[in-house]
């Protein structure tokens, strides 16, 4: 679809332009909560699908409120049924723009929408935890003899060495215990998509779960957490619109 993604501040600029929320199915009702800006929201529909709109504010700013009321009504949409939702500040030149790309994408949006449809989104990321370095120690053979050349020559240098071995070993270990996690997980999910990580974070998935899935789901992860809150510190976020399971507009950034 040929929606405009604003960066963080865009200034609309034209009357007409329409701020987007998300894609759904035709018969769904209009969203109560108020848009972006507190702006009214209504939906355009177009053969069988329809988009949740509302008047384009002045200035997108990435606001605490906006990103809530954004939320708030594809979290409406979702309740009623699959969404494809849109992120925050994506915009569209005027309804009969978008009723057009409605037409011309019709087939792809349908889809998509079957793909989604009776699913959530769940999203579990993973940070290390210092954990315990004599137990570490303990089954490390090269971790093992290095503590012991450290306490027989003390020094800044053999200390430095120590601890980066250490922490290059408790990262392996999070990153192991992410691997079991995830072995766990995924057959409960219809699809996975992976996230960015880093030293710290070393877990970061999306779930697709099935909605009447989802509470088999948490306390699958519950478990999870229990067998390896000593590498791995876990936390769960959902059920989310789909959005790291649909695909995004083709889109020209704003100004």
């Amino acid at each position: 679809m040929n929606v405009t993604a604003t960066a963080a501040l865009t200034t609309a600029g034209t009357l007409g332009t329409l701020y987007v929320y998300g894609i759904a199915p035709e018969g769904v009702q209009t969203p109560r909560a108020p848009g972006v800006d507190g702006a009214a929201v209504r939906l355009l529909t177009e053969d069988g699908l329809c988009a949740a709109v509302s008047d384009a504010p002045e200035s997108v700013r990435a606001r605490r409120r906006d990103l809530m009321a954004h939320q708030a009504v594809l979290g409406e949409l979702a309740a009623q049924g699959p969404v494809l939702p849109m992120r925050f500040a994506v915009l569209t030149p005027d309804a009969e723009s978008l009723r057009g790309q409605l037409r011309t994408d019709r087939a792809h949006l349908m889809s998509q929408l079957d793909g989604v449809r009776g699913c959530v989104e769940m999203n579990v990321k993973g940070t290390v935890v210092p954990g315990c370095f004599a137990d570490l120690v303990r089954r490390d053979d090269t971790l093992r003899t290095l503590a012991r050349r450290t306490r027989e020559r003390p020094g800044y240098e053999a200390n430095v060495r120590l601890g980066e071995a250490l922490a290059k070993g408790v990262a392996r270990e999070a990153r192991g215990a992410a691997r079991v996690v995830l072995a766990h997980l995924a057959p409960l999910a219809v699809r996975t998509a992976q996230g960015p990580v880093d030293d710290e974070q070393v877990l970061s998935t999306s779930f697709l779960v099935r909605s009447a899935d989802e509470q088999r789901f948490r306390q699958a992860v519950a478990a999870q957490a229990r067998d390896v809150g000593d590498r791995l510190a876990l936390g769960v976020t959902g059920p989310l619109p789909c959005y790291s399971f649909v695909e995004a507009p083709s889109a020209t950034a704003g100004r």
